[in-house]
């Protein structure tokens, strides 16, 4: 196989939890919101991270662009590891790394037109003249299926599904090979969303793009994606092409994600319905992640970590049950 484009090793992120009096004294404990995570993306590739909210996929994204310090582990984008270098020498390799966001319409300046909001990335970034800056401009526009017109808009002048081509045009401007979609379509219309998805993978093919699609809807990301890590509180517990997940599921809490997809030819799989809250994984936690709510969970669960290894060429499960089914 070819080596990745973008390669995470053993990430993890701490976030302190404090006591009733907040931060006037000392954090009670802290909360693992990615602990241990490693994962590879490869060239023109969608991976698709899927899980519940609150596990740490977001984090994870954030990361990647920098936007969230890890505490330790290593990011290596082309050899290079981005949380070893200064702002300085992020900058170049900023223009490859771009994020799409949930909420796009936060992230942008209220103040600012569409046209100037697009054209920020490339002044940024010493990108053409004002003249040819425009024809970029313009030209993502048409690209996203937004006409001409919207140029001298605000960006509250436009729709949910209006606001999502504009997040994607921001992200594509400056022509990158890596983007991070976090939960680019979660707030839209079933109908919108396929409209999204359907710019997003065209797109992809044509500006030969890499793709983190980070959702917690498991049809979603099987409709967009070419393999799928399935995440709980921090950590990956499955990971395999999107075909083989979905024909040979192995861990339990992918069964769940399974069960809640509301499509009768996936019926046969509904085998583990999820009950309970998502607990929160602190230094004192221990056994495998998803033992608390686990049906088929053994005293080896709830005192040993499973480690994430090949059942199958390509197929990864962190899971007690499945010691053994690759010799099988």
């Amino acid at each position: 196989m070819t080596k990745p484009l973008l390669e995470i090793k053993n990430l993890k992120k701490q976030y302190p939890i404090y006591g009733p009096m907040g931060k006037m004294f000392r954090p009670k404990t802290h909360m693992n919101a990615v602990a241990g995570l490693s994962l590879e993306i490869h060239e023109k590739e969608t991976y698709g991270l899927v899980g519940e909210s609150g596990c740490g996929k977001s984090t994870t994204g954030r990361s990647i662009v920098k936007l969230v310090t890890p505490d330790e582990g290593e990011i290596l984008y082309q050899g290079s590891d981005l949380l070893k270098l200064s702002n300085r020498e992020y900058k170049p390799l900023c223009r490859d790394l771009q994020m799409i966001f949930q909420d796009s319409l936060s992230s942008m300046n209220p103040r600012q037109r569409i046209g100037q909001i697009l054209e920020e990335p490339l002044i940024i970034h010493e990108m053409g003249d004002a003249d040819e800056r425009r024809r970029q401009v313009m030209e993502i526009l048409t690209k996203v299926g937004l006409s001409e017109e919207y140029f001298f808009r605000y960006p509250h002048e436009l729709s949910g599904g209006q606001v999502q081509r504009l997040g994607i045009a921001r992200a594509l401007i400056i022509k990158p090979k890596l983007i991070i979609c976090d939960e680019p379509v979660s707030a839209l219309d079933v109908s919108i969303q396929a409209q999204i998805l359907n710019t997003l993978t065209s797109l992809q093919k044509e500006m030969d793009l890499s793709l983190l699609f980070i959702s917690h809807d498991i049809g979603v990301v099987r409709y967009i994606s070419k393999r799928i890590g399935v995440m709980y509180l921090g950590t990956l517990v499955e990971e395999a092409d999107t075909e083989e997940l979905f024909a040979n599921t192995l861990h339990p809490y992918t069964k769940a994600l399974l069960a809640s997809v509301p499509d009768f030819s996936v019926a046969k799989k509904r085998e583990v319905v999820l009950k309970g809250e998502q607990p929160v994984r602190t230094d004192e936690f221990r056994g495998c992640v998803f033992h608390t709510r686990c049906p088929y969970a053994t005293e080896k669960c709830k005192t040993e970590q499973p480690e994430l290894r090949e059942i199958a060429p390509g197929h990864k499960a962190a899971c007690h049950l499945c010691e053994g089914a690759g010799n099988a």
